[in-house]
C-alpha cells in the first residue's frame, strides 16, 4: 500500500502452514520408498547440511524403468560434522547443481589456516569480528572450527556469541543426530573434546541480549544470521561494526549476486542498512574453502564416477553465467550430453 500498490492475497496462511506439518514424514537415507503409480524414490546422503538428500527416483514408462537423480546440493569431501556425499552408481538423466562449477576450493588444511589467520589478526587490531552464517549447517561449521583451533590453542580465550534463535535450535537439533556425523566428529564427541576449549559460548535468543553485544567494542567474535545479510540480527551488527576500521567481517559462504553480502565483497565503500548509508571501513575477509558446497573439480569427480553413463545431465542451481560454462566443461572433461535447461523447457528423449 505504501508503494501505491494493491495488496496481494498471499498463497496460504500461517495456520494451512502448521496444518501441512501433519502430513511429513521423515525417510532413512538409502530406504527405497513406493510411491505408487510406478514410481519409487530413495534418499542418500549428499553430504551438504544435516539431512541433506541426493534424490534417486525410478519411473516406469509402459515396459521401460527411467531413473532420474537430483543432486540436489553437493557437499565437500573431508568436510567437518557431516558424513561425506554419497556416490550414485547410475541414472538415466542427472541433475547436477553447479553453484561452484567454475573454480575449486582450497583444501581443509589451507582453509583452517586462513580461517585461523582472519579470527588472530582481527582480534590484535582490536575490534569486533563479524561473522555472517547460515543458521543451519554453517554456523556449527565455524563453531566446529573455533572449538577445534582453540583446543589446539591456535586461538585462545575467544568471546562467542551465536546470535540466531533459529541457529541455536538447529544447533541443538544437530547434537541430537549423530548418526550423521563422520567418524572424526564422533571420535571426538566419544573422547569429550568438544568441552575442552579455551573460549567461551553464548547463544542469545531474545532482542534484548542482542542489543547488549553491539555495546562491545572489542573482542567479541559474533555469529549471526542471514548468511548473506539479506536479513534478521546480522544487520543490526553490520550497521554498529561495519564503518569501524578496527572490525572485520569474516564471510564464509556463498554470496548471491544482488545480496547485502555480495555488495561487501566486491569492494562496496558504503551500503545501505535500515535506510542509513553504513560506510564499509572495516577489513573484509573471504574464506572460499567454508562453502559447504562442493566445487568444480569435486563436482566432476562425482559425476565421473557413475558406472552407467547418464544418457543427459541437466545443469541447474548456479548463476547463468557458471552453469553454462559448467556444461561445458562436463561435456569437454566427460564426454556427457549436458545443458543448461530454461523456464519451461521442454526435452524429448
Amino acid at each position: 500500500m505504501r508503494a501505491g500498490r494493491r495488496l496481494v492475497k498471499p498463497l496460504y496462511t500461517v495456520q494451512e502452514t502448521a496444518n501441512s506439518l501433519s502430513y511429513f514424514q521423515d525417510i532413512a537415507y538409502n530406504e527405497v520408498v513406493d510411491l505408487g503409480n510406478g514410481v519409487r524414490v530413495r534418499f542418500q546422503d549428499a553430504g551438504h547440511i544435516l539431512g541433506s538428500g541426493i534424490v534417486e527416483l525410478w519411473i516406469q514408462d509402459d515396459s521401460e524403468e527411467k531413473k532420474l537423480v537430483f543432486s540436489g546440493d553437493l557437499g565437500q569431501e573431508d568436510f567437518p560434522l557431516v558424513r561425506d556425499r554419497a556416490q550414485i552408481g547410475e541414472g538415466d538423466f542427472v541433475f547436477v547443481e553447479s553453484t561452484y562449477g567454475n573454480r575449486n576450493h582450497k583444501g581443509m588444511s589451507e582453509t583452517r589456516d586462513e580461517f585461523a589467520t582472519a579470527v588472530s589478526e582481527s582480534l590484535k587490531r582490536g575490534g569486533n569480528i563479524i561473522i555472517p552464517a547460515f543458521a543451519v549447517g554453517r554456523t556449527q561449521d565455524v563453531l566446529y572450527m573455533l572449538n577445534e583451533l582453540s583446543r589446539e590453542e591456535r586461538l585462545n580465550h575467544l568471546q562467542v556469541f551465536v546470535d540466531s534463535p533459529m541457529a541455536y535450535k538447529a544447533t541443538r537439533i544437530t547434537l541430537k543426530h549423530p548418526e550423521c556425523f563422520d567418524q572424526e566428529t564422533l571420535e571426538l564427541m566419544k573422547e569429550g573434546h568438544f568441552s575442552r576449549s579455551t573460549h567461551t559460548l553464548k547463544f542469545t535468543e531474545s532482542v534484548e541480549e542482542s542489543k547488549e553485544i553491539n555495546r562491545m567494542r572489542n573482542g567479541a567474535v559474533i555469529v549471526s544470521s542471514s548468511g548473506m545479510c539479506e536479513a534478521g540480527r546480522i544487520l543490526h551488527h553490520l550497521k554498529h561494526n561495519l564503518w569501524r576500521p578496527e572490525c572485520s567481517i569474516i564471510f564464509v559462504g556463498y554470496q548471491a549476486k544482488g545480496t547485502l553480502g555480495r555488495a561487501i565483497i566486491e569492494g562496496a565503500k558504503k551500503v545501505k542498512i535500515f535506510g542509513e548509508d553504513i560506510a564499509v571501513k572495516a577489513r573484509v575477509y573471504t574464506i572460499g574453502g567454508l562453502s559447504a558446497h562442493a566445487g568444480r573439480k569435486e563436482l566432476l569427480e562425482w559425476l565421473g564416477r557413475f558406472k552407467k553413463r547418464p544418457k543427459h545431465v541437466f545443469v541447474i542451481h548456479g548463476e547463468e553465467e557458471i552453469a553454462l560454462g559448467f556444461a561445458e566443461t562436463i561435456k569437454e572433461q566427460l564426454h556427457l550430453t549436458a545443458f543448461v535447461p530454461g523456464i519451461l523447457d521442454q526435452v524429448q528423449v
